[in-house]
């Protein structure tokens, strides 16, 4: 059974906030990124995180990266985090509630932060670099995993940790449904396969389709760092509580709605700006 993605009046109602409640009722968000010069994509995540509801957010970035990502952040909170060993330290902190790896992270850091990310057990999002330090041995990925992780590769992020499900999609053997579907049993967790038309899976074989076509097309996306954001908007639902299912469902749909909201002319950071508007026009 394949849904077809649609804001259902439980998602509408899981994005409101109630009346009561403080900002760690709405869960903490922390946001890793890479190095001098690399901040950028995570920032994107971390500002997506912060507009869909995640009462905190934290840029989590090595101590020569932390007054370059000043310079941008405001309600972003930073913090310096040198290696692993202090991700670890981190978790003894149970107000933490999600995290979001692999926006310009750069693969080294990759390597090192994403075993001590999931070994955590917090929800966890893992995109581009996160994925694709893992490429010569994604089993050690997948053994890392639990069923509160989405993965979101795009189709050569998706070719590096699934080759062979790749090449059978590429060939025309198999529906990009059903290579999500295997991909998400393979590794164990929720599986969101980027594109005009983006499939998601999870690992018990719950499967979704969302296709932004025809009047619901948003070529825009076609941008440097919208993925940045899907991801930032993803880790920021889970961060208040949605599943890794529901998470990646929910910010599907919104992040292509943020795209027609904009319209021509888009580029990444315009797309959690857009997102005010739309959870009005959707009455949250």
């Amino acid at each position: 059974m394949t849904e077809h993605i649609t804001l259902t009046e439980t998602r509408r109602a899981a994005l409101s906030k109630g009346v009561a409640g403080h900002k760690y009722s709405h869960g903490h968000l922390l946001v890793l990124a890479g190095g001098l010069g690399r901040g950028g994509a995570a920032r994107l995540a971390a500002r997506a995180g912060l507009r869909v509801g995640a009462g905190l957010v934290t840029l989590a970035c090595p101590q020569v990266s932390l007054a370059e990502n000043a310079a941008h952040l405001n309600a972003v909170m930073l913090s310096a985090l040198p290696d692993a060993y202090a991700l670890r330290g981190l978790f003894s902190d149970t107000r933490l509630t999600a995290l979001c790896l692999g926006p310009g992270l750069g693969l080294p850091r990759a390597q090192e932060m994403v075993p001590a990310a999931l070994w955590g057990k917090r929800a966890t999002v893992l995109d581009a670099d996160a994925l694709s330090a893992f490429e010569r041995e994604p089993e050690l990925l997948f053994n890392a995993t639990h069923e509160n992780v989405v993965l979101t590769p795009h189709l050569g992020e998706f070719r590096r940790l699934f080759p062979d499900l790749a090449e059978a999609l590429e060939a025309g053997e198999i529906e990009k449904i059903d290579a999500t579907r295997q991909a998400a049993a393979r590794a164990g967790c929720t599986v969101l396969l980027k594109g005009a038309q983006t499939t998601i899976a999870d690992q018990n074989g719950m499967a979704a389709l969302h296709d932004a076509c025809g009047e619901l097309a948003a070529p825009w996306l076609a941008t440097a760092g919208a993925g940045d954001v899907l991801a930032g908007l993803i880790a920021g639902l889970m961060a208040r509580g949605f599943s890794a299912y529901e998470a990646a469902c929910t910010g599907t749909w919104l992040h292509a709605a943020c795209a027609r909201q904009f319209g021509p002319g888009l580029i990444a950071e315009d797309l959690p700006e857009a997102l005010p508007a739309v959870l009005r026009e959707i009455d949250v």
